[in-house]
């Protein structure tokens, strides 16, 4: 196979780069018209009689009922479930679907007008980011745990305002927690005590919204990421 020289991979660059500019502009300009949004973040293996299933889709339609719209990453699992509750709520359900070299189809319960593709997944990023006003973590893998540590490194460094982060599933986060605590608080100091009022964690879905909506009792809802 022939190698591409420089000129050419210089050119397909700069193509690439409009590519990546058209995600942001569709994204931020159907994003906009979504209203206050929470993400719902967790594995997409988790199957629908899984107990954390149950629990994202009546946490997502309690939210739904509170006036909050859903979004999630589009796809099976935890996402169908937090778009399954957002429609049981009648609130708006968002899906922020991505193209994968594996098939993976979007869910049934995302609202027509509110399915968006991208092919970047910074791009996908930035708007789970900037029109969430609250984040749900449910249990999951890889992708859950990065969407984890990038939200808090973002608040904890001021790229984005403090907002609610809520991890559902004790028995599953608790270690986890453990270890945030013990070995990286008090035996390396690589985080301030500070930090650890940056998150809750529960089963219960009441409290879930209960945490959202105690905090914009203070604080006005609107996008939060400076861009």
């Amino acid at each position: 196979m022939k190698k591409k020289n420089w000129a050419e991979l210089k050119a397909d660059s700069s193509w690439r780069m409009f590519k990546i500019m058209s995600e942001f502009v569709d994204g931020f300009e159907k994003m906009e018209r979504f209203g206050p949004c929470v993400s719902i973040f967790g594995s997409a293996r988790t199957k629908p009689e899984a107990k954390y299933y149950e629990l994202a889709v009546k946490t997502a339609e309690l939210l739904s009922k509170e006036g909050y719209g859903i979004i999630t990453g589009g796809g099976p699992g935890i996402m169908e479930a937090g778009n399954k509750g957002a429609k049981m709520g009648k609130g708006s359900s968002v899906g922020l679907h991505i193209e994968l070299g594996f098939e993976q189809d979007w869910n049934q319960y995302i609202d027509a007008d509110k399915l968006l593709i991208f092919k970047y997944f910074f791009a996908r990023k930035v708007m789970f980011i900037r029109y969430a006003q609250a984040f749900v973590f449910m249990p999951g893998g890889f992708g859950t745990l990065d969407e984890v540590f990038e939200t808090l490194t973002l608040i904890q460094t001021k790229k984005i305002d403090r907002v609610p982060l809520v991890f559902v599933g004790v028995e599953y986060w608790s270690k986890m927690m453990d270890w945030i605590k013990q070995t990286m608080l008090e035996e390396h100091s690589y985080i301030n005590k500070e930090d650890l009022k940056l998150f809750e964690i529960t089963d219960d879905p009441k409290k879930v919204v209960k945490v959202i909506n105690d905090f914009y009792k203070k604080k006005e809802l609107r996008p939060n990421m400076r861009l």
